[in-house]
């Protein structure tokens, strides 16, 4: 089961000792600096859990999967998300 934002949020405020109001805040907060950074081309690691940087996927040919139709696809941004090392300690437990 993944967790949606008001599970995240009780769950900081069960074990930061926050507020739901101040743990909403920080996660507000972070949400908000990690799209800043990704619109800024700037990378975000959190040493062990995870780094994410912003990526441009290239222009290409496609083909519309109700047609058959031939179409071009424009180039694009993504975002690459790796897992870090306690991450991956931590689910492989």
């Amino acid at each position: 089961m993944a967790y949606n934002k008001s599970d995240l949020v009780a769950k900081i405020s069960q074990k930061s000792g926050l507020t739901k109001a101040q743990a909403e805040a920080a996660v507000n907060a972070f949400r908000d600096v990690f799209i800043e950074a990704m619109k800024n081309g700037e990378g975000l690691k959190l040493t062990g859990l995870l780094s994410a940087e912003r990526v441009k996927r290239a222009a290409r040919t496609g083909r519309n999967p109700r047609t058959g139709e031939t179409i071009e696809i424009p180039a694009t941004y993504g975002v690459r998300i790796s897992a870090g090392s306690l991450l991956k300690k931590a689910v492989s437990e």
